[in-house]
């Protein structure tokens, strides 16, 4: 940095990314520390991380509003499966409610952040949309900027793409006025994107094809939970909440388990959902996977929107593979050419831990995959540093919840002991046994990401859990001073000496 550049007085918490996990965050803070200074920064100009970003066309969430909203904000609606503007005005409800607006800082992305142990503090280069730079310091830093890139999203390097002589836009960057009335739209891709531009699409575009190169596996449910609107009609707004989310949290539980425990059965399950919604003589091949029911993320279809599309005749799933995409539209394999007007390229996401932020350690890179995960949130022998990882099949807020109410924990005891640094120690002569927290999931974006992650030993605190209930139940009942985390006070300057 050079002499101009503004050092501001150091926070308590930097919090970096207004979407779930830092809003979350945030008001575990407000709630539970009230005392303590922090400030958001956010890159966008708007709080909602994902749900401010991504804009295409039906854009929902595969998760229910009981478990992708926090614990301490009740859901209000009977409809729980939503589009992304109810979770954005869901998220903005919450930001309000906690005044957090006020600490927030729009168009501000940081660049690097560096813990000084002479001073104890982490200190952030941040940059604004002019490219000034400015630095910020704080006792501890919480990264919340979500688990994919939000600039580069995967190239799934289609053959002719180039070539192509209509419109090609991918969903992560959807334009404002796209025009698709009475066009031809070709969607790569099976996963929950794809599934959700479909029925969407289909309302008012002359023909809407799927083209996947592997089948997924479906599941439908109503997007109005009738057992919690009876709830809520009955209960306090918090409690029919707490009741609701605890009963979709143990129905999740309970068909995860059964997956893995019994896959036969959930495949003769979910064929059973494919009947009933296509009638028995339909396209097997288009709706068998070649692996196994949550071996990759079962596709949520609410009220069977997307099967409805598909009897109607104003959609179709196409299987096969791209030979190349010439100008009218893309040319398979097996010789079939599938005309398009636009193409829409839902192939999925780059996984990208810590939104690229180069973070070091008195000067030293910080790589996350050389680190184990402690209680799914710190790194080994990183002070003061907070970066969840979220649950691969189940919301990622609940490990939000989890981790807001830790960090509470940690900072009142630390607080209450005049501590100032923690550190999750763990030796170079450990004897902890790597687990991939990915093994059992075989999604592509898992699969290239599995050197950028932490590392996962096979029991609690080191282990990046993928199992809400008995994480709740650890987390809330490990003590603070566990023997592994390392208490230290700020060292005193020596012009204090």
């Amino acid at each position: 940095m050079n002499a101009e550049t503004p050092i501001l007085p150091p926070l308590d918490v930097l919090i970096v990314g207004a979407g779930i996990s830092g809003i979350g965050i945030a008001a575990h803070l407000v709630r539970e520390c009230p005392d303590k200074r922090f400030v958001i920064v956010e890159r966008r100009a708007r709080p909602g991380g994902t749900w401010d970003l991504f804009r295409y066309p039906g854009v929902r969430s595969d998760s229910d509003m009981f478990t992708l909203g926090y614990g301490f904000a009740p859901w209000r609606h009977d409809k729980t499966i939503v589009g992304g503007d109810m979770i954005l005005d869901y998220l903005n409800d919450v930001v309000d409610d906690h005044r957090l607006r006020e600490r927030m800082r729009f168009g501000q992305t940081v660049v690097s952040a560096n813990w000084d142990s002479a001073s104890a503090l982490w200190t952030a280069v941040i940059e604004d949309e002019a490219g000034q730079r400015r630095e910020q310091s704080a006792r501890f830093l919480f990264v919340g900027t979500g688990y994919y890139d939000y600039e580069d999203p995967y190239d799934a390097q289609i053959p002719g793409l180039d070539s192509f002589g209509g419109l090609t836009v991918h969903p992560q960057f959807w334009p404002k006025d796209l025009d698709y009335v009475g066009k031809k739209v070709v969607i790569i891709g099976s996963g929950a994107t794809a599934a959700t531009l479909v029925p969407a699409m289909a309302e008012t575009a002359a023909q809407v094809t799927m083209l996947q190169r592997t089948p997924s596996w479906y599941l439908t449910r109503p997007a109005l939970d009738k057992v919690a609107s009876w709830l809520r009609r009955l209960l306090p707004d918090r409690l029919a909440h707490t009741l609701s989310r605890i009963k979709n949290v143990r129905m999740q539980d309970f068909l995860f388990s059964k997956s893995r425990d019994e896959p036969e059965a959930v495949k003769a399950y979910l064929r059973k959902q494919l009947e009933d919604q296509l009638g028995s003589d339909y396209d097997r091949e288009a709706f068998t996977p070649p692996y196994g029911p949550w071996e990759q993320r079962l596709c949520l279809i609410p009220d069977g929107d997307l099967f409805a599309a598909l009897n109607a005749g104003k959609a179709e799933i196409v299987t096969g593979r791209i030979a190349e995409v010439d100008r009218t539209g893309l040319k398979l394999e097996d010789g079939r050419h599938l005309d398009a007007d636009l193409i829409v390229t839902a192939t999925g996401l780059r996984v990208m831990l810590l939104g690229k932020i180069a973070l070091t350690l008195d000067g030293a890179p910080i790589v996350p995959g050389e680190h184990y995960y402690y209680r799914n949130c710190m790194f080994s022998n990183v002070p003061n540093f907070v970066a969840p990882f979220g649950y691969l099949n189940a919301s990622w807020t609940l490990r939000i919840d989890l981790v807001g109410e830790w960090l509470g924990r940690l900072l009142r005891h630390m607080d209450q002991r005049r501590l100032d640094v923690v550190t999750p120690v763990l030796p170079p002569d450990h004897a902890l046994t790597e687990v991939h927290p990915f093994d059992g999931f075989s999604s592509g974006y898992l699969a290239r990401a599995r050197d950028c992650i932490p590392k996962s030993a096979a029991t609690a605190p080191w282990q990046i859990g993928m199992n809400y209930t008995a994480d709740r139940k650890e987390m809330r009942a490990a003590p603070i001073d566990d023997g592994v985390l390392r208490f230290e006070r700020a060292p005193v300057p020596a012009s204090a000496q």
